[in-house]
């Protein structure tokens, strides 16, 4: 009963957590910061190197111009180290604790993990920048 009750009340958060309207949402989705409603990318795929990057000029629904200056997502860089420090202590986690890895085998898993993961790093730190200096307005939102 009380794992039922602990299951809901995380499954509500979460919901709560990621719902349209907050930072975590336009950040995990790369929606318009503003009205959560367009993809940022032109590719939604960040797999596709030539294109994991690609931005559109701006959002068809709201106009919000994502590229503020021109230097703006050289931020983004700084981020990207916290981002991918991140992704290196799981890797590190999950290799010595889950699979009991020798030092060598956790500095591949490591450095693999870094590369698999690096157009979803870049990606995700922009979207983190951009969202530190935009917030979701409601009245542009699509009804």
């Amino acid at each position: 009963m009380v794992f039922l009750f602990c299951n809901l009340a995380c499954k509500s958060t979460l919901n709560y957590m990621f719902k349209k309207g907050t930072k975590l949402y336009s950040i995990f989705k790369g929606t318009c910061p503003k009205c959560h409603e367009e993809s940022m990318y032109t590719n939604k795929n960040p797999y596709i190197l030539s294109e994991a990057l690609s931005m559109n000029e701006k959002c068809s629904n709201c106009s919000t111009k994502y590229k503020i200056e021109p230097s703006f997502f050289y931020g983004a860089m700084y981020v990207s180290y916290g981002v991918g420090i991140a992704f290196a202590v799981a890797a590190f986690v999950i290799s010595h604790f889950v699979f009991n890895a020798s030092l060598n085998y956790l500095f591949i898993s490591i450095v693999i993990t870094l590369i698999a993961f690096m157009p979803i790093i870049m990606r995700v730190s922009r979207n983190i920048w951009i969202n530190i200096f935009m917030s979701y307005d409601k009245s542009l939102a699509k009804k």
